[in-house]
């Protein structure tokens, strides 16, 4: 497409909110001869009035070249080689101009051929991510028809979709994710090649996956997100169980857990929550159905032994094949779904003890614990019960001071 140039009086981009040093990393890159540009989605969620999570800037310098021009990066990655630049504990994420052949519909293992900015921009995956911004001229610069697409809150693929899809089929999940945080209209041709490939989804990495996921479970969006994968069939394809669950009226219980972590534990200044807190609304429900159908329907109550190996059976009928997790998010759900039932056992008891167990996990399965309690208001006097021994204990027993045995000589003298 022909380029096109919007200038500072034709765009809404409120330049005072990008961050300062993405600033300084553009201008020094320029200062070096390279031509450097903010892109993707700062510039996109910019545009859209949202506040961007990530600055990421593309350039013409090669990764070696940036490494030797800021001392504080490093380079990372093989099939998509690019820098870290760290400020403290913020890192930048810097790219140079690739490009490609995006009518090739092969599964796209490698990307490092490098390129200019048109090409850069023709490989990306909707034309909403596709735009520079240039500091230098405070313009936009778009390639791809993106900047008409996010005034008219359309969501297109650059190229064919078919053969985008197939190139990588993660982009299928990408763009119910916009869907999902933006609201935006699918163009008809991206709607109608979804349907047609989405069987491709388990020819990508699961760890991509697995990522794409978290990142949404913390987006403040994840309800509509995991209510768009489940109506498109996506589920069944990667997590067949859990998708069955999803697609009957019992699905309903989940999205409702991901609502309220969308809004009451989304809102600032509550800090994200713990991705294993965020995975345990996934398995929760089928637990409780598991619970219920092996024990409490045969009139068995189990012991906390026998619901952590539920726990474990469970998670694997959840994620497995296609996904596996990582020893410690696996063994975080595993404690936060335990410890469930120490909160609300299944075995009712008038006087009960409170005792914290001595588990690193705990305090993410009380945080659990309080998103129950936004859905089952009956919990909350349990769960302040519960929080206020953890954020009181009681004072250790003083210890009782053992008396000396006198001696046979002793007692004589007295």
């Amino acid at each position: 497409m022909e380029q096109k140039t919007y200038l500072i009086e034709e765009h809404t981009l409120p330049i005072k909110q990008i961050d300062p040093d993405a600033l300084f990393v553009m201008e020094k890159l320029r200062a070096y001869g390279h031509t450097a540009y903010l892109v993707g989605g700062s510039v996109r969620d910019l545009l859209l009035g949202r506040k961007p999570k990530d600055f990421d800037i593309s350039t013409s310098a090669v990764p070696e070249e940036i490494k030797k021009i800021f001392r504080n990066s490093i380079l990372i990655g093989r099939r998509f080689r690019l820098a870290h630049i760290r400020f403290g504990k913020k890192i930048l994420e810097v790219s140079t101009f690739r490009s490609g052949d995006i009518e090739n519909e092969a599964l796209i293992v490698r990307d490092n051929e490098w390129g200019n900015p048109e090409q850069d921009a023709l490989r990306r995956d909707f034309t909403i991510n596709g735009l520079f911004f240039d500091p230098a001229t405070q313009s936009i610069i778009d390639y791809v028809g993106g900047f008409p697409d996010i005034q008219r809150k359309i969501l297109r693929t650059i190229g064919q979709p078919f053969v985008r899809f197939k190139q990588d089929p993660v982009r299928m999940l990408r763009l119910l994710k916009f869907q999902a945080r933006f609201g935006l209209e699918v163009d008809a041709q991206a709607r109608i090649a979804l349907l047609e490939c989405r069987g491709e989804i388990t020819k990508s990495a699961p760890a991509r996956i697995l990522e794409e996921l978290s990142r949404m479970l913390e987006s403040g969006a994840s309800e509509p997100f995991f209510r768009l994968l489940t109506e498109h069939g996506m589920l069944h394809l990667m997590m067949p169980a859990f998708g069955e669950f999803m697609e009957s009226q019992e699905g309903e219980e989940i999205l409702a857990y991901l609502k309220e972590i969308d809004t009451t534990f989304h809102e600032p200044p509550r800090p994200l929550l713990d991705r294993s807190v965020l995975f345990s609304t996934l398995v929760y429900p089928l637990l409780q159905k598991r619970i219920q159908t092996r024990f409490l329907d045969r009139e068995k109550m189990p012991h906390l032994g026998e619901i952590f190996s539920e726990v474990h059976d469970q998670i694997n009928e959840v994620f497995h094949p296609f996904f596996h997790l990582s020893r410690r998010l696996r063994g975080g759900i595993s404690s936060i779904l335990t410890a469930q039932f120490r909160f609300t056992p299944l075995e009712k008891k008038k006087h009960r003890r409170i005792r914290i167990p001595n588990d690193p996990e705990f305090p993410h399965a009380l945080k659990f614990f309080e998103v129950r309690c936004a859905l089952e208001p009956a919990l909350q006097s349990t769960w302040e019960e519960w929080n206020a021994a953890v954020t009181s204990p009681e004072p250790p027993r003083a210890r009782r001071r053992r008396r000396k045995k006198r001696s046979s000589s002793e007692k004589q003298d007295g």
